[in-house]
């Protein structure tokens, strides 16, 4: 039988990491905040390869232009945008 790991802290510490990364990436992060997020950074197995995967998906973004996109995909990529508003707008509520 496997063992579950508990590890409450560290989920706690890393999901507030993945909701820092665009301000961090942005380098929009308050200092005191950034020094706690690059602390968190040297000590987490995994955030940092979840950084990086940010990184280059950035990278790659700005590389694609609407002639990249066949029309399916700006379909769902239009999809996917109105889902995101309308969640946004009910988390509003």
């Amino acid at each position: 039988m496997s063992r579950l790991r508990f590890r409450p802290r560290r989920d706690v510490v890393c999901r507030e990491a993945v909701e820092l990364v665009t301000d961090y990436l942005e380098d929009a992060l308050p200092q005191a905040r950034r020094r706690r997020f690059e602390a968190h950074l040297s000590q987490c197995p995994d955030c940092p390869e979840y950084l990086a995967q940010m990184r280059a998906i950035v990278a790659l973004a700005g590389s694609i232009t609407p002639d990249d996109l066949t029309p399916h995909m700006r379909q769902e990529f239009i999809n996917v945008y109105r889902r995101w508003r309308d969640e946004e707008a009910r988390d509003l509520l």
